[in-house]
């Protein structure tokens, strides 16, 4: 249900699963990591896109951690979740989870932040409606992210 002052995370969030085929791999049998990047770029524009009902553009890979290799045959569950929004800007985080389709052991593979712009009929940026926080989870990403969000602008001021 939509807040007037605003969208819930789980409202937007979108999960997707993969299996690793020979083709996205390497020839150590591990996942290109290209092939997942792509994919997290994929599924964190999806829930941009649900939260604010616009078209989105990315506008930065603010991080991006490659925790554990992903082999041929593994399944690959990817969930995003728009963690903070500003004024027309989201943080969606992506995890990656590798999933033994044999035994079910599944092992965080990799984490990401992506920023995401909504955008207006004419391709400008155009303001997206807040993210409303509820579970302790959502509270801590959120603001988890505000600090992320304020680093970053800190860190393009000292670059300057």
């Amino acid at each position: 249900m939509k807040s007037a002052k605003g969208k819930r995370p789980s409202e937007s969030a979108v999960e997707t699963r993969y299996l690793i085929m020979p083709h996205q791999a390497n020839p150590q049998g591990t996942a290109f990591g290209g092939v997942i990047v792509a994919w997290i770029d994929m599924v964190a524009a999806m829930a941009a896109q649900r939260h604010c009902g616009k078209e989105v553009v990315t506008a930065g890979i603010d991080s991006l951690a490659f925790k554990e290799p992903i082999r041929i045959g593994d399944h690959v569950a990817l969930k995003a979740t728009v963690n903070y929004v500003s004024r027309s800007s989201m943080e969606v985080g992506v995890q990656v989870v590798r999933e033994d389709p044999y035994t079910g052991q599944k092992v965080m593979a990799t984490t990401a932040f992506l920023t995401f712009v909504a955008l207006d009929e004419n391709k400008k940026p155009t303001p997206a409606p807040p993210v409303v926080p509820e579970t302790d989870d959502e509270k801590q990403r959120y603001e988890n992210a505000k600090l992320r969000v304020q680093a970053r602008k800190e860190l393009l001021k000292k670059m300057r």
